[in-house]
């Protein structure tokens, strides 16, 4: 199985990657990377060099391939390995550069090792596993990390040479909920009294919310959308990752994909949430408000995503990395994955001593987190029953 490396999305047909197996995931989706590089995200300018690995056959033609970029920093990955590079720096190693495989700006697990569905899936994973790391040290990069992995993934038996990391996010489970009072009708008393005092305030404050897909989004919406968008970068003090020609892109290629939700006040825009549909999953990525109200960031980023779910009957709602007042919410502790070849052998056995005092530390978190969640005990109780099933999965 032949495998050659591609600079560029442009030399990729799109159809053919999309035909692999993307796990229903729209950030793999060609249209979504190729719109990450066109607009100028990530692109060796910006320390993001793609090196997509590319297997083919006469057979299937794509019979599997890698997102994979070599990167000459650690921003916008979203699994922090900056205390890693400094120490690999104080011991006189380099850190960068690093091979990842990931898609930019995006803490959402999907697979990464991308195979035809008709092909032999344990062993082009295997291939694809073996080609990165041969790749990374043709580049001499100082790691190869694979990023936000699948079990099946992780669970392949070349994988059992890498290092392995546990990080936890938190989630929103559909028990296959009629509406939103249905969803809360798990929770306890005290729990739903609060969370429907914070949908009330947003009510009493005269806002009215909106909801449209990409086709629908004009370029005023789009101009309104970014500015709130970056607004919220550049107050914590950091340019946004992405432009508005990178919206516009999506908006154009993949309009069905993109879920804004737009916070009305009178005749002001004051927030707006942009998530991006899967086969059954609704991502939450950014959020933007022109000024504070309160519980906006609330209703605008989780609530209305979850009335969305319920409404359209999607099974999950993933609202970004980190949070743990999501719990609160009803988002459960869910363990995310990624797996690391570290190069220089005695960084390798440093880190993978550090990452076995990580793993016991995290699974002690999420099984902690898990006992706060606002839902009433007891068999029976759906969302409970339900995170507590997809917790147990995850580890």
């Amino acid at each position: 199985m032949p495998v050659r490396i591609a600079r560029s999305l442009e030399e990729i047909d799109s159809r053919r990657w999309n035909a692999l197996d993307l796990g229903g995931s729209p950030f793999l989706r060609h249209e979504f990377l190729l719109a990450a590089e066109q607009s100028g995200a990530a692109v060796p300018a910006t320390g993001w060099d793609p090196h997509f690995l590319l297997l083919e056959d006469t057979g299937h033609g794509l019979t599997g391939a890698v997102p994979l970029y070599l990167k000459s920093h650690s921003r916008g990955e979203f699994m922090f390995d900056s205390g890693w590079a400094d120490a690999s720096e104080r011991a006189g190693r380099a850190w960068y550069p690093k091979l990842i495989a990931a898609v930019p700006f995006t803490p959402a697990t999907g697979p990464r090792l991308l195979v035809h569905p008709a092909a032999d899936a344990v062993a082009v994973r295997s291939r694809l596993l073996a080609a990165c790391r041969e790749l990374r040290r043709e580049l001499a990069a100082a790691s190869l990390q694979l990023l936000f992995v699948t079990a099946a993934e992780r669970q392949l038996p070349a994988a059992q040479a890498l290092l392995p990391r546990l990080d936890c996010q938190f989630h929103w489970h559909n028990a296959g909920f009629t509406d939103f009072d249905a969803y809360l009708a798990g929770f306890t008393a005290a729990k739903r009294k609060n969370l429907r005092r914070e949908r009330r305030r947003v009510g009493e404050a005269g806002v009215r919310f909106e909801t449209l897909h990409g086709g629908e989004l004009d370029d005023e919406r789009l101009r309104t959308l970014y500015r709130l968008h970056a607004g919220t970068f550049r107050r914590h003090g950091q340019d946004p990752y992405l432009s508005l020609d990178f919206f516009r892109r999506l908006c154009r290629t993949m309009p069905a994909a993109l879920v804004v939700q737009f916070a009305q006040q009178g005749d002001s825009t004051v927030g707006c949430s942009l998530s991006l549909r899967g086969a059954d999953t609704l991502y939450g990525r950014y959020w933007g408000a022109a000024r504070e109200l309160h519980s906006l960031h609330f209703e605008t980023c989780y609530y209305r995503g979850i009335d969305y779910c319920i409404r359209e009957q999607l099974a999950h709602f993933e609202p970004g990395a980190q949070g743990e007042y999501k719990l609160l919410r009803g988002f459960a502790p869910q363990p995310v994955w990624s797996l690391y070849d570290v190069g220089d052998a005695r960084m390798a056995a440093a880190i993978a001593r550090v990452l076995e005092l990580e793993r016991a530390g995290m699974a002690r978190y999420l099984a902690a987190a898990a006992a706060h969640l606002p839902f009433r005990r007891g068999p029976g109780t759906g969302a409970e029953d339900d995170a507590t099933d997809h917790l147990a999965r995850g580890l």
